[in-house]
């Protein structure tokens, strides 16, 4: 399983056990795993946030993702903290490769602009300055 990618301490015990592994045994492993170095939530929070943001994903996006992967809240924000993205910069650059570099005009195509960087990932503010507009008040 760890030789196709790195997977968190969560999924490989959910994996594990949806395929009858019994859970003491299924602990043992992983903490056997971990102490030869060959599972680490650490590493596989670095890889995954450089993952997600080459696709254009954002840190709320991430975030939300290496959670529901069980990873803990600490090791996530490190992780965003270490990497070596500036979050306001990729949303410049998504927007402008997405909807061009002419910035929009009509309210309506800033709306459907700031949607779109927010679905991504992208706090409000951050969406805002690459649209550069003012995010709405209640971002």
């Amino acid at each position: 399983m760890l030789t196709r990618r790195d997977h968190s301490r969560q999924e490989i015990s959910r994996k594990l056990l949806e395929q009858g592994g019994q859970a003491d045994l299924v602990v043992a492993l992983l903490d056997e795993l971990v102490e030869r170095g060959l599972q680490s939530d650490i590493r596989f929070a670095e890889v995954f946030v450089r993952s997600r943001a080459e696709r254009g994903c954002g840190p709320r996006s991430i975030m939300a993702d290496l959670r529901s992967r069980g990873v803990d809240s600490e090791l996530v924000e490190a992780a965003l903290q270490a990497s070596p993205y500036d979050w306001q910069q990729q949303a410049n650059i998504l927007r402008e490769r997405r909807f061009g570099r002419a910035v929009p005009v009509e309210m309506r195509e800033k709306a459907r602009q700031l949607r779109f960087l927010q679905y991504r990932g992208f706090s409000g503010a951050q969406a805002g300055k690459a649209l550069r507009c003012d995010p709405p008040e209640d971002y």
